[in-house]
Protein backbone atom coordinates (compact mmCIF):
# COMPACT_ATOMS: atom_id res chain seq x y z
CA UNK A 1 0.00 0.00 0.00
CA UNK A 2 1.51 3.12 -0.92
CA UNK A 3 1.94 5.92 2.16
CA UNK A 4 0.68 9.31 0.98
CA UNK A 5 1.06 12.36 2.75
CA UNK A 6 -1.87 13.85 5.47
CA UNK A 7 -4.45 15.51 3.55
CA UNK A 8 -4.39 19.37 4.64
CA UNK A 9 -6.68 19.82 7.49
CA UNK A 10 -7.67 23.38 6.16
CA UNK A 11 -8.94 21.81 3.01
CA UNK A 12 -10.87 18.87 5.53
CA UNK A 13 -11.93 21.32 7.26
CA UNK A 14 -13.62 23.86 4.39
CA UNK A 15 -14.75 19.89 2.34
CA UNK A 16 -16.81 19.19 5.31
CA UNK A 17 -18.40 22.82 6.35
CA UNK A 18 -19.16 22.97 2.95
CA UNK A 19 -21.22 19.51 2.48
CA UNK A 20 -24.11 21.15 5.13
CA UNK A 21 -25.02 23.41 2.24
CA UNK A 22 -22.38 24.15 -0.22
CA UNK A 23 -22.90 21.55 -3.48
CA UNK A 24 -20.55 24.01 -5.69
CA UNK A 25 -17.50 23.85 -3.69
CA UNK A 26 -17.93 19.99 -2.55
CA UNK A 27 -17.73 19.75 -6.14
CA UNK A 28 -14.84 22.13 -6.77
CA UNK A 29 -12.48 20.24 -3.61
CA UNK A 30 -13.22 17.08 -4.58
CA UNK A 31 -12.29 17.28 -8.31
CA UNK A 32 -9.05 18.93 -6.65
CA UNK A 33 -8.41 16.09 -4.45
CA UNK A 34 -10.50 13.43 -4.62
CA UNK A 35 -9.03 12.10 -1.58
CA UNK A 36 -11.26 14.51 0.42
CA UNK A 37 -14.50 11.89 -0.19
CA UNK A 38 -14.29 10.59 3.15
CA UNK A 39 -12.13 12.35 5.26
CA UNK A 40 -13.63 13.08 8.23
CA UNK A 41 -13.14 16.16 10.60
CA UNK A 42 -12.86 16.23 14.18
CA UNK A 43 -14.67 19.13 15.74
CA UNK A 44 -13.41 18.58 19.30
CA UNK A 45 -14.75 15.94 21.75
CA UNK A 46 -14.61 12.38 19.41
CA UNK A 47 -17.19 14.94 17.32
CA UNK A 48 -15.86 13.38 13.96
CA UNK A 49 -17.95 14.43 10.30
CA UNK A 50 -17.29 13.29 6.78
CA UNK A 51 -18.78 15.46 4.17
CA UNK A 52 -21.39 12.62 3.76
CA UNK A 53 -22.13 12.87 7.60
CA UNK A 54 -22.73 17.17 7.03
CA UNK A 55 -24.92 16.49 4.52
CA UNK A 56 -27.24 13.54 5.39
CA UNK A 57 -28.56 15.72 8.90
CA UNK A 58 -28.23 19.20 6.76
CA UNK A 59 -31.23 17.04 4.82
CA UNK A 60 -28.65 17.92 1.22
CA UNK A 61 -29.46 14.87 -0.40
CA UNK A 62 -28.37 16.94 -3.21
CA UNK A 63 -25.12 16.91 -2.24
CA UNK A 64 -25.40 13.30 -0.23
CA UNK A 65 -26.27 11.64 -3.55
CA UNK A 66 -23.23 13.14 -5.55
CA UNK A 67 -20.73 11.82 -2.84
CA UNK A 68 -22.49 8.45 -2.97
CA UNK A 69 -21.99 8.64 -7.12
CA UNK A 70 -18.21 9.25 -6.45
CA UNK A 71 -17.51 6.19 -3.83
CA UNK A 72 -18.39 7.51 -0.36
CA UNK A 73 -19.25 5.20 2.34
CA UNK A 74 -22.93 5.15 3.34
CA UNK A 75 -23.53 4.75 7.02
CA UNK A 76 -26.90 4.10 8.32
CA UNK A 77 -27.64 8.48 9.37
CA UNK A 78 -27.08 8.88 5.14
CA UNK A 79 -29.18 6.00 4.44
CA UNK A 80 -32.05 7.66 7.05
CA UNK A 81 -31.78 10.71 5.52
CA UNK A 82 -32.24 9.45 1.60
CA UNK A 83 -35.14 7.21 2.72
CA UNK A 84 -33.48 3.60 2.11
CA UNK A 85 -35.96 1.52 4.87
CA UNK A 86 -34.09 -1.39 3.49
CA UNK A 87 -30.89 -0.31 4.43
CA UNK A 88 -32.01 1.10 8.13
CA UNK A 89 -34.54 -2.03 8.33
CA UNK A 90 -31.24 -4.47 7.78
CA UNK A 91 -28.79 -2.93 10.12
CA UNK A 92 -31.44 -2.13 12.81
CA UNK A 93 -32.49 -5.92 12.90
CA UNK A 94 -28.72 -6.66 12.98
CA UNK A 95 -27.22 -4.04 15.60
CA UNK A 96 -30.95 -2.79 17.39
CA UNK A 97 -28.88 -0.47 19.82
CA UNK A 98 -28.10 1.57 16.49
CA UNK A 99 -31.93 3.19 16.79
CA UNK A 100 -30.26 5.39 19.44
CA UNK A 101 -26.28 5.68 18.28
CA UNK A 102 -25.83 9.46 17.62
CA UNK A 103 -24.45 11.17 14.69
CA UNK A 104 -21.91 13.61 14.31
CA UNK A 105 -23.14 16.57 16.68
CA UNK A 106 -25.17 14.14 18.64
CA UNK A 107 -27.52 13.91 16.49
CA UNK A 108 -30.29 11.20 16.43
CA UNK A 109 -31.09 8.80 13.43
CA UNK A 110 -34.87 9.98 13.70
CA UNK A 111 -33.75 13.77 13.27
CA UNK A 112 -32.07 12.52 10.16
CA UNK A 113 -34.59 10.84 8.99
CA UNK A 114 -36.84 13.83 9.50
CA UNK A 115 -33.93 16.24 7.72
CA UNK A 116 -34.89 13.67 4.61
CA UNK A 117 -38.22 15.30 3.98
CA UNK A 118 -40.94 12.96 2.25
CA UNK A 119 -38.81 10.83 0.25
CA UNK A 120 -37.81 9.49 4.15
CA UNK A 121 -40.74 9.25 5.46
CA UNK A 122 -40.64 5.71 5.36
CA UNK A 123 -37.78 5.71 7.63
CA UNK A 124 -39.38 7.84 9.77
CA UNK A 125 -42.44 5.64 10.37
CA UNK A 126 -39.98 2.57 10.91
CA UNK A 127 -37.57 4.49 13.80
CA UNK A 128 -40.83 6.13 15.16
CA UNK A 129 -42.62 2.51 15.62
CA UNK A 130 -39.77 1.00 17.08
CA UNK A 131 -40.74 3.92 20.20
CA UNK A 132 -43.94 2.35 20.75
Amino acid sequence: MEKRPALSAEMVHEFVANAHGGLQRVQELLAQEPALLNAAWDWGGGDWETALGAASHMGRRDIALYLLKHGARIDIFAAAMLGQVEIVQTLLQAFPGMAQTKGPHGISLLDHAKAGGEEAAPVLALLQSLKA
